[in-house]
């Protein structure tokens, strides 16, 4: 039975973060192994590194939610006063290395680990590379976080992505047919970012013109997504 037809509203659709709701493939599994031995890490860092939308940031989201730690942004990193970090939580993300590199706030990172490091606190810390390949200017950041773990997450496959259709549709209690789920995994692009977007569009296109999720409305969707036109509701074909 189809979801009776309702007005989509500007609220974000958010999965749940916790362990079990992370689909664990097989080029993530080092690194859900890693987090899953938290605390016990042989260094007070941990480095998952990867590129855009292989799941990163909900990795790292699962670890707030097991040790009760903190999220560090980049503006958090800029504006914190040296003292900022001396009574730690239980763990520390950085979500984005490169974005506090690019900001030129590698001392702020360095104060952050050296914290970490004596209260016997974990940060996990994303990047799209391992820091061997990074340009770290400051020589003691750039040997503490070379010396760490480091475990990388590649794109999903064909049947990883197969899979995450039909768990992100069912998270929105969409029904779909087998042969909208093979229509799509052919046609987007392979990481975790492109198919929830797909999702997402693909739900709220099926709210706004009150239609059942077929082939032919998905068609029209990624047809708006691939040149840029899909952003928001649009009366589908």
């Amino acid at each position: 039975m189809s979801r009776p037809a309702q007005l989509p509203l500007g609220f974000e659709h958010r999965p749940a973060l916790g362990g079990a709701d992370f689909l664990v493939t097989a080029g993530n599994s080092d690194a859900v192994a890693w987090v899953d031995r938290w605390p016990d890490w042989p260094a007070p860092a941990l480095v998952v590194h990867g590129p855009q939308g292989c799941g990163k940031s909900h990795l790292a989201q699962v670890l707030l939610a097991r040790s009760g730690g903190r999220l560090v942004g980049v503006d958090a990193l800029a504006s914190a006063p040296a003292t900022a970090f001396d009574d730690p939580p239980s763990a520390f993300v950085i979500d984005g290395l490169e974005a506090a590199l690019a900001r030129g706030l590698e001392r702020a990172v360095l104060h952050l680990y050296n914290a970490a490091a004596e209260a016997g606190r974990r940060i996990l810390i994303t990047a799209r590379q391992s820091p061997a390949r990074l340009d770290i200017a400051l020589a003691d950041l750039a040997s503490r976080l070379r010396a760490a773990p480091a475990v990388a997450i590649g794109l999903p496959d064909d049947t990883v992505v197969t899979a995450l259709l039909v768990k992100l549709f069912a998270d929105r209690q969409l029904r779909v047919g087998a042969d909208v789920v093979g229509y799509i995994a052919t046609r987007i692009e392979r990481s975790f970012a492109a198919v929830e977007r797909v999702v997402a569009a693909v739900d709220t296109a099926a709210l706004a013109n009150r239609r059942n999720v077929t082939v032919p409305l998905v068609r029209d969707v990624l047809a708006g997504l691939g040149d840029g036109s899909f952003d928001g509701p649009a009366t589908l074909r």
